[in-house]
């Protein structure tokens, strides 16, 4: 959510005030790539994804342990899941009415799709199971890509316009697409991202055993290693596309998700060097609140109002003026609902 509320822009605005071949790989990795290939800012919507399956065995454990039974189990996931898909419907413009003009798939349907599909597998299989359903699913979408021809392309074309995902949303996704060709959060490319949620359920019951912490991250670091490398090796048959979210790429993704998670796991909770966190924890305790918000409360406009004089005034520093000034604004809202016990969940 740093990057996402402004991180990102700030540190990218280094290039425009300290030209350079280090700050220039740091706008760069903070871009997407437009089709193949892996950047940091890539990792930013998997390690959500990750997380909420981190989450899934301590969450669904905890509410056993209180006596809900199966049925208020399912009825939470459920209920959990629609306010997500309407509240990403919303956000694409649902309440305009101008349902064929608008992008029905989005961040807040995919996540709300795959936390569905991931939570009724966990609360249902043991983690051996659920590690061979990642695996058969990453298979199976690597064949099915590779396999079946799309009609005046044929089989196994990674391109935007002749890959099997990008015909499946044209066939089957009403109104706009996200690249024109398919979506970003399309059909068929919803089941390996479940695999990126399964993934972080399996760290989450690696995590929930009765193992040192240091061990614990050890396994976790090995874990994502073997990812990364399994992730980059199918690549080179398999391209890593984030786009339609490719076998490759979700064990990539994966393998860096564990990697930082290790890292952070290792440092705050093994060696306990937590009060530099504060500052992300105010982030992290409101994201849905945070990321929907921004979609009609313009930061920026609020950030020029009151830093318009500053950055006019800034030398060779105007560059970073606004986008310190939003990232700070965003922070300090979410400041005052964390000071005031405000948490927005769904």
């Amino acid at each position: 959510m740093f990057w996402i509320i402004g991180g990102g822009t700030l540190l990218s605005s280094l290039a425009d005030v300290w030209p350079g071949p280090v700050t220039e790989t740091i706008k760069t990795q903070l871009e997407h790539v437009e089709w193949q290939g892996f950047r940091f800012e890539d990792l930013i919507f998997p390690l959500f994804l990750f997380i909420v399956g981190v989450v899934l065995p301590f969450s669904i454990s905890r509410r056993r342990e209180r006596g809900q039974g199966s049925a208020s189990i399912h009825l939470h996931i459920l209920t959990r899941s629609v306010v997500l898909i309407l509240l990403g419907l919303i956000f694409n413009d649902l309440l305009r009415f101008e349902w064929s003009q608008m992008r029905w798939p989005g961040v807040l349907q995919r996540i709300g799709l795959c936390y569905f599909l991931a939570a009724i597998i966990v609360v249902h299989t043991r983690w051996r199971t659920q590690a061979i359903i990642v695996g058969a699913v990453l298979v199976l979408y690597w064949a099915t890509a590779a396999l079946i021809p799309v009609p005046g392309f044929g089989a196994g074309v990674m391109t935007p316009d002749a890959c099997l995902s990008s015909y499946i949303d044209q066939q089957l996704i009403p109104g706009k697409l996200y690249y024109g060709y398919g979506d970003n959060e399309g059909l068929i490319s919803t089941f390996p991202a479940v695999c990126t949620v399964l993934l972080g359920a399996l760290a989450g019951h690696w995590l929930r055993s009765q193992r040192a912490g240091a061990k614990k991250a050890a396994g976790l670091a090995v874990a994502g290693l073997a990812c990364v490398a399994a992730g980059y090796l199918w690549g080179l048959v398999f391209p890593i596309i984030k786009i339609i979210w490719t076998s490759s790429y979700t064990l990539f993704s994966g393998g860096w998700c564990l990697i930082l998670l290790a890292l952070f796991y290792w440092i705050i909770d093994v060696k306990g060097y937590r009060r530099w966190t504060y500052f992300f924890v105010v982030i992290g305790v409101n994201p849905i609140t945070i990321y929907f918000l921004q979609r009609f409360v313009s930061f920026g406009d609020i950030a020029e109002f009151f830093l318009a004089g500053v950055a006019g005034n800034a030398g060779y520093l105007a560059p970073l003026v606004l986008p310190f000034g939003v990232l700070a604004i965003r922070w300090l809202f979410l400041w005052f609902l964390y000071r005031h016990r405000i948490f927005f969940k769904v």
